[in-house]
C-alpha cells in the first residue's frame, strides 16, 4: 500500500476520532467503572481524558501535518506506549472476566491496544514517508 497524502490525512483524521469516540461510547462518558477499576492508573477518568485530549490533538494538526515530521514521531512514541501497555495489561489480567462485569467495557480491553499498535505503524510509517520527502528536497 502506497501512502498518498489524502490517505495520511484521513488516517490523522481517524486516529482522532477512535481516540475521542472510543473513550466517550466504551466509558459511557465517563460514568463506565469496570474500565476504571481493570487499570486504575492507566484508565482512571484523567487517564481517559488526556487520551481524549490526544485525539483533540490528532485532530488539530491536520492541516499542518505535512509540517510536523517530528509532532507525528511523537505520536508514533504515543501509541506504541500505550500499545505496550496493553499488551503487558492482557498478559496479566483475564480479559473474561472484565467482560462479566461489563461487555463495554470488555470490548473496550479487547480494542484499545490493537488500535494502538494500528495507529503506531500507521505514524511510523508517516514519519518515514516525511522523513523521505525533506531527504529528496
Amino acid at each position: 500500500m502506497k501512502l498518498s497524502k489524502e490517505l495520511i490525512k484521513k488516517g490523522i483524521y481517524l486516529s482522532g476520532i477512535m481516540n475521542i469516540g472510543g473513550v466517550l461510547v466504551f466509558s459511557r462518558f465517563f460514568t463506565n467503572k469496570v474500565i476504571n477499576e481493570a487499570d486504575p492508573v492507566t484508565m482512571s477518568n484523567f487517564g481517559l481524558l488526556m487520551i481524549v485530549v490526544w485525539g483533540l490533538v490528532f485532530l488539530a494538526i491536520v492541516p499542518k501535518w505535512e509540517h510536523l515530521k517530528w509532532v507525528i514521531g511523537v505520536f508514533a512514541i504515543e501509541k506504541i506506549i500505550y500499545a505496550l501497555t496493553w499488551s503487558k495489561w492482557l498478559m496479566n489480567n483475564d480479559l473474561s472476566s472484565v467482560y462479566k462485569k461489563d461487555t463495554m467495557a470488555g470490548i473496550f480491553y479487547t480494542i484499545y491496544g490493537l488500535n494502538d499498535w494500528l495507529f503506531c505503524i500507521f505514524y511510523l510509517l508517516v514519519f518515514i514517508y516525511l522523513s523521505k520527502l525533506e531527504k529528496n528536497k
